[in-house]
């Protein structure tokens, strides 16, 4: 039995484990998110929390507390100068602003020479993003869809702050489609009481207008036995003269 042992073993024996957290932990810090399954996602979310927030120490120590979390240091973006990767991607990142292609350099037999550090990317540029934010560095979203193979559960980790829309995955969630299911409901309701309150204002306003004609009546009809009485004085006094 289990007694006591904590975490995902995934299969893997402890180093293979450990190699499998680096390099999952490595992508997405360079990458701002990655395209896992749900296991290794929740796997590597705790591990990746822990770096971020030994990151925010900004200190000396903090600096080989992750060379040694992740084992060495090890370039990144070193992709930009390959020809086979696609223009768009090497344009456009959400998370991070990427070198140039010019900024990579190479020796003779290939080897990388000259390229960003991942601990210091994750110092200098990953930390300050949460600067002030306590816990809560990474979300995982479903997409909804199945690994070929063993149908594992797609999912996406991602660094918050700077992703794009509450929702990525093609089937919207349940607390979302309540929502917008109450949201519909309030606007046929307000709706509603809006045509009611207009025919009342209507109906209101249709006995005002007739008002005036009916005052203008009774106002003649009151002021004709007023104008007989005075024609009546009118006539007794000039009779007693």
């Amino acid at each position: 039995m289990r007694h006591r042992i904590y975490g995902y073993t995934l299969g893997r024996k402890s180093e293979h484990r450990r190699a499998l957290l680096r390099n999952l932990a490595a992508g997405l810090f360079e990458h701002g998110e990655i395209r896992t399954t749900m296991p290794k996602a929740k796997a590597v979310q705790p591990f990746v929390e822990r770096i971020i927030t030994m990151a925010r120490q900004g200190n000396l120590h903090a600096r080989r507390q992750l060379e040694a979390k992740f084992g060495r240091d090890r370039w990144i973006h070193v992709w930009v100068a390959d020809e086979n990767v696609p223009e768009s991607r090497k344009l456009s990142n959400p998370w991070f602003n990427l070198p140039r292609a010019e900024d990579i350099q190479f020796d003779d037999r290939g080897e990388v020479v000259k390229a960003p550090r991942l601990v210091e990317h994750i110092m200098s540029v990953v930390a300050p993003m949460f600067e002030g934010r306590e816990g809560g560095y990474t979300r995982i979203v479903r997409t909804g869809e199945r690994r070929l193979g063993d149908a594992a559960d797609v999912v996406i980790l991602q660094l918050v702050g700077r992703e794009d829309g509450p929702q990525i995955g093609g089937s919207e969630s349940p607390r979302r489609s309540k929502a917008s299911k109450r949201a519909e409901f309030a606007a046929k309701l307000a709706a509603g009481w809006g045509g009611a309150a207009v025919a009342e204002e209507e109906a209101s306003e249709a006995p005002a207008e007739d008002a005036p004609a009916e005052e203008v009546e009774a106002s003649e009809e009151s002021s004709a036995p007023e104008e007989s009485a005075a024609d009546d004085a009118a006539d007794n006094a000039a009779a007693e003269d």
